[in-house]
């Protein structure tokens, strides 16, 4: 007789089809998975899904269709659009529109840490990319619109709001002064024997202040960047009227300059006020003309230079929004 040898009882090998749940099970009662989510250009980068949001034309809906709940926050960059420059003699530089960011070890503007990324559920999101600051003849133009996303965010309805890039302001008496926002505009060359110290950003942790003007009329302040203040405009020194400078980030995987200040305008000296890095517009000169702020990356517009023809200022640049998420 062989006994009850064959009748042995074992545990059951439930682990090895995932059923039994662990915690790095993909089957069917398995862990949390990770999220996926629709929406805008979506590229990979690493372990990251990236959607980016570039157009201005209307909104865009971001729907997270599953969530991992182990992790169930996004990072995002927030960048509103850039102001444009003074359109008048000697005009300032727009100022870059609003930077938030909330990648881990990146900066957000005016000197900050990246913001907490925030927790998310699986919802849909209103993404709005604001347009940069259209210029207008003879005037300190518009600033920028504001980036924005909404809907769920920390556990309630909430926004996280970039603010649009304030306008450069021109050679005129009552409109001198760069205006306020993201970061503001930089001053225009107003009054013969009078300095500026340039206008602040209104926004704590998105942007810094314009720069001002020197006590003579031959340059405007620059606009002021993400990552640094507009420069004040001076007659022959090689930094006249420079944009602030923007901020790197390497969100989608690859480092990327964004949201400079646009140059202030010039009447000659040493050549026109280079625009922020990051996109920030030159500034005119009284030969050369100046430079819009580049697409998509929320830069100001450059400042009007000295007896150039062209009576308009520059065009700030539009802003992006875009938010990663881990896939595996």
């Amino acid at each position: 007789m062989l006994g009850n040898s064959w009748f042995k009882k074992e545990k059951p090998l439930l682990g090895l089809t995932g059923l039994g749940g662990g915690a790095d099970s993909k089957l069917v009662g398995g862990g949390a998975g990770y999220t996926e989510a629709t929406g805008g250009t979506i590229t990979e980068s690493g372990d990251y899904k990236v959607h980016s949001f570039t157009s201005t034309a209307s909104t865009y809906t971001f729907t997270i269709t599953k969530l991992n709940a182990a992790n169930p926050t996004i990072e995002y960059l927030v960048i509103a659009g850039g102001g444009s420059g003074g359109s008048n003699s000697i005009s300032g530089g727009g100022g870059a529109g609003g930077y938030r960011s909330s990648v881990v070890g990146e900066s957000s503007g005016g000197g900050c840490s990246a913001e907490t990324p925030p927790t998310v559920t699986a919802s849909s999101y209103t993404i709005t990319v604001g347009a940069g600051g259209a210029s207008v003849a003879n005037s300190r133009g518009n600033v920028g619109g504001n980036s924005i996303i909404s809907g769920s965010l920390n556990g309630s309805s909430s926004t996280i709001t970039s603010v649009g890039g304030g306008s450069g302001g021109v050679r005129e008496i009552n409109s001198w002064q760069g205006v306020a926002g993201g970061s503001a505009g930089g001053d225009g060359g107003y009054s013969l024997a009078t300095s500026s110290s340039g206008t602040s950003s209104n926004q704590s942790c998105q942007g810094y202040g314009g720069g001002g003007k020197g006590a003579w009329q031959e340059s405007g302040g620059g606009g002021g960047g993400a990552g640094g203040a507009g420069v004040t405009g001076q007659y022959n020194v090689s930094t006249q009227g420079q944009g602030g400078a923007g901020l790197a980030s390497s969100i989608t995987g690859t480092s990327v300059t964004r949201a400079g200040g646009g140059g202030g305008g010039s009447s000659g000296g040493l050549g026109g006020s280079p625009g922020g890095t990051g996109g920030g517009g030159a500034g005119a000169t009284n030969t050369t003309y100046g430079g819009d702020g580049a697409a998509n990356t929320g830069s100001g517009g450059g400042g009007q230079g000295y007896g150039i023809t062209a009576a308009d200022g520059c065009d700030g640049g539009s802003g992006i929004v875009i938010i990663r998420y881990k896939f595996k």
